[in-house]
């Protein structure tokens, strides 16, 4: 909703003023198809051309983000630390029997009950192959640290592609309306013999493509680039949250603690209030009694 908001707010500010200042929308609407055409079609062609199909489907997909927020919300974080509660409860109780779970977690009553995380394939397989690698006598804290640090740090630079991709755009749209303007001064340079009105009608346009690239890149895709880093930056934060979970497990502090770990180190906006916490894993002992 604050995107919609503040895109409102760029055409009324920008076309607002330009109106109160004594701006006639004549020239630029004739000019707008052409230049849009231009602008647009080279932008699209660049993005194209600097990125693979898979990276181009993935970033109009990202482009969502910018309205829709960040895709972890409170209650998973929530669920997340259950999830982590039971798992390593049954792994120190009975480790044969958490093979079932970590080996085929889509089939598992514990990760079912969790079908948010579930259906995110790079949580499940991260929390699994931690705990499997636990079971093979992996289990040196700051190895497992590494890795998990290193799979982390991979999957963000993937995730932030889109982010770099519509950055990019951004950065070359003023140059392409430079190129648009530039044109319109080629074609008004071949009409010099024109009556002054007219010439002046022609630059007019010309300049609307300059306007054009920077009113795009600045008003629009480039805060869409910084909207989408800063909610994949945010997403991220579940994931790292499952590896303090999981490396304090290692160093075998009680689970409860694991857990309080896990939700001190989410953000505070997100994060689980103590006693509502508390008061789930309280309910998860009971049914597992």
């Amino acid at each position: 909703m604050i995107g919609i908001i503040g895109i409102v707010v760029v055409f009324v500010m920008v076309f607002g003023g330009y109106t109160m200042s004594g701006g006639k929308f004549g020239i630029i609407l004739y000019a707008l198809p052409f230049e849009i055409t231009m602008i647009g079609g080279a932008a699209l062609g660049g993005f194209l051309i600097a990125n693979s199909g898979a990276g181009a489907k993935q970033t109009l997909v990202d482009l969502g983000k910018v309205f829709r927020g960040a895709h972890w919300k409170q209650a998973d974080y929530s669920d997340l630390l259950c999830l982590l509660f039971e798992l390593i409860r049954l792994a120190r109780q009975n480790p044969v029997a958490l093979e079932e779970h970590i080996e085929t977690p889509e089939t598992s009553d514990i990760f079912g009950r969790y079908p948010r995380i579930l259906k995110d394939h790079e949580a499940v397989e991260m929390i699994c192959d931690t705990l499997r690698a636990v079971t093979m006598s992996y289990d040196d804290p700051h190895q497992v640290e590494e890795v998990l640090d290193k799979r982390l740090e991979t999957n963000l630079h993937h995730a932030l592609h889109s982010s770099h991709a519509m950055q990019t755009v951004a950065d070359g749209l003023p140059a392409l309306g430079i190129v648009a303007a530039v044109l319109g001064v080629i074609k008004t340079m071949a009409s010099i013999a024109e009556p002054p009105e007219v010439l002046g009608g022609m630059i007019g346009g010309a300049l609307v493509g300059t306007f054009l690239g920077v009113f795009l890149s600045y008003g629009f895709v480039g805060p869409f680039a910084n909207r989408m880093r800063s909610v994949i930056e945010e997403d991220a934060h579940f994931y790292k949250l499952i590896r303090e979970v999981l490396i304090a497990n290692l160093y075998n502090h009680p689970a409860s603690i694991c857990i309080e770990v896990g939700r001190q180190n989410t953000p505070h906006q997100l994060r689980p209030g103590y006693s509502d916490l508390e008061e789930a894993m309280r309910a998860l002992k009971r049914e597992a009694a």
